[in-house]
């Protein structure tokens, strides 16, 4: 820690994490809707929530801030849970045939 504070390359770090981070929800998110459907969005939320009482538990700038980077994520993809079934309902991803969405059922 003290070798990236004195060559500050802290916030490269947490920048590079942070762009890890968002990339792993991604997949995360197609994932949950696919087996899961919309009603995963309680986990996410549980996720960050947990991930921000972590976040400011723990006395390390990068972990906490790589913790805080990840509970916001988590709170970010309970909107893109439900814009993922959106775009599954375009078409623009493959649906769960064992699942059935809400708009099969307005029909």
């Amino acid at each position: 820690m003290d070798f990236l504070t004195e060559h500050h390359l802290l916030g490269l770090v947490i920048g590079v994490a942070t762009f890890l981070v968002i990339g792993m929800f991604h997949p995360i998110v197609i994932k949950a809707e696919y087996h899961l459907g919309t009603r995963c969005w309680w986990m996410f939320a549980l996720g960050g929530v947990l991930l921000v009482v972590a976040s400011v538990q723990v006395s390390n700038v990068l972990c906490s801030s790589i913790l805080g980077v990840t509970a916001f994520s988590c709170f970010w993809s309970i909107l893109e849970v439900f814009q993922q079934q959106e775009r599954v309902h375009k078409g623009w991803f493959p649906r769960n045939p064992k699942r059935r969405y809400y708009w099969d059922e307005e029909s």
